[in-house]
């Protein structure tokens, strides 16, 4: 890092940019690091991409659940694309300012797009709760309005706490360095740059996070102790399997995700080592994103069967 990315002993509420440090501590390893999120963000994209489209044209995966998976995948799309692209333009280029308005923007961004997720998942549980427990109201409960209800409210109620959570991160004044040791902006890091008592600061980060991701982890946990309990009651070994298949990948991007939410944003801060937040952060921005496709498609038959359908279709033009 060059001597003029350095600031120190200054107020940089009115120094109008930050510095990524992202990889900075491995110079050497710049360009492989380039390639290897360069075609992690690619996989993450077309794999998305490919489920999105499949469950939106077949006819047969116009069910409630593979309408959220699309709705799912799409968010994943969104989610990444607000950190990778720019980190991967820092690789390439060892420029890694970023504007302080840029910076909030992309805070908010990933903060509207993560605590969406949570909801999503929430949703997607309690799709698999009624589908497995209630199967006899499922298709007057689960109604396309209210599919549609429950997407759009994951996606918007978010919104104005998450703007006013960055607004208040970044009405901060900050002093010292202006070097953010991510690779993208993000609220733990940031907070190490600002002058004076944060307490209130942590306090408003911590409501939210429980708000935004405990209380959804809760409803999920709940929703899945209903579902393994009502699971080993059927009377068929084959249909507990069945039953079983339908809901593990899900949990298991839930565990993915959340575990690696919960320790960054509810975890005590002191005595951390410098850079677990960028270790942790990578689980819940980059490979949840890469693993969501794979888990979902390669454990769900009706999702590989539509895609072969598709790709037989293209194949006879």
């Amino acid at each position: 890092m060059n001597q003029q990315e350095k600031t120190s002993g200054r107020n940089l509420s009115n120094f109008m940019e930050f510095v990524l440090l992202d990889f900075a501590d491995v110079p050497h390893l710049q360009w492989f690091l380039f390639g290897l999120f360069l075609i992690i963000y690619i996989i993450i994209v077309m794999s998305n991409g490919t489920i999105f489209l499949v469950t939106r044209l077949d006819s047969a995966l116009q069910s409630p659940m593979y309408f959220f998976l699309s709705s799912f995948s799409f968010l994943e799309i969104c989610y990444v694309s607000v950190t990778l692209p720019r980190m991967l333009m820092n690789l390439a280029t060892q420029r890694r300012r970023i504007a302080l308005l840029a910076c909030a923007t992309q805070m908010c961004l990933v903060l509207i797009l993560g605590g969406t997720e949570c909801l999503l998942l929430a949703v997607m549980a309690y799709d698999r709760y009624v589908a497995i427990c209630n199967p006899l109201q499922y298709p007057l409960i689960m109604n396309h309005g209210a599919c549609i209800q429950l997407v759009t409210a994951s996606w918007t109620i978010g919104i104005p706490v998450m703007i006013g959570q960055t607004y208040q991160i970044f009405s901060l004044h900050f002093c010292g360095s202006n070097q953010i040791n991510h690779f993208f902006c993000d609220i733990p890091p940031i907070l190490k740059l600002a002058c004076g008592n944060t307490f209130i600061n942590e306090m408003l980060v911590f409501i939210v996070a429980v708000l935004f991701v405990m209380v959804p982890f809760i409803l999920i946990v709940g929703s899945y102790s209903k579902i393994i309990s009502t699971i080993l009651k059927l009377p068929s070994a084959t249909s507990r399997m069945k039953a079983f298949s339908t809901c593990s990948s899900h949990l298991m991007v839930v565990m993915l995700f959340f575990g690696s939410a919960i320790i960054t944003y509810l975890r005590p801060k002191s005595g951390q080592p410098e850079g677990t937040d960028k270790v942790l952060s990578l689980f819940y921005t980059i490979l949840t994103p890469m693993f969501n496709p794979m888990i979902y498609s390669l454990r769900n038959k009706d999702v590989i069967m539509a895609l072969r359908k598709l790709l037989c279709n293209k194949s006879l033009y």
